[in-house]
């Protein structure tokens, strides 16, 4: 009778064990989200300080911006971060514009009755993200 069992002879057994069983199901990996500096800091911005930012991303494009009235984070939309902001342009109509935000601090900015036509996310600001122009109003 055989005592001792060969190194070779033990691999074969245990491979040949693992044959049968099947691979144990990996999660799905979570994606990779790169940010800015810039994207966070429009979090941490006041309503005045924000209102300015929005304004000034809106005006760089040649679109005007006369009055920022609201805004809001919208959410998420690839790797970039979705506001939205209505504004009071020259002749007094307002216009809600949606601005994308991207990790290398790049700006898009859109009207937001395009965006739909795009098939992009609605310009609905997310609960609790809302701001205002951040100046005061006179009584």
């Amino acid at each position: 009778m055989m005592r001792f069992v060969t190194p070779t002879l033990l691999i074969a057994i245990v491979s040949l064990g693992a044959c049968d069983k099947p691979a144990a199901p990996t999660a799905k990996p979570e994606p990779i989200r790169v940010r800015s500096a810039g994207q966070d800091q429009l979090f941490k911005l006041d309503d005045l300080n924000r209102a300015i930012a929005l304004k000034r991303a809106i005006s760089a494009t040649g679109s005007q911006c006369k009055r920022l009235i609201s805004s809001g984070f919208v959410g998420p939309y690839k790797n970039m971060d979705m506001w939205t902001a209505r504004c009071e342009d020259s002749r007094s109509a307002e216009r809600d514009w949606a601005i994308f935000v991207g990790a290398n601090d790049s700006v898009q900015v859109r009207l937001c009755q395009d965006t739909v036509v795009a098939g992009l996310p609605a310009c609905t600001a997310r609960a609790g993200t809302e701001g205002g122009s951040g100046v005061a109003k006179k009584k």
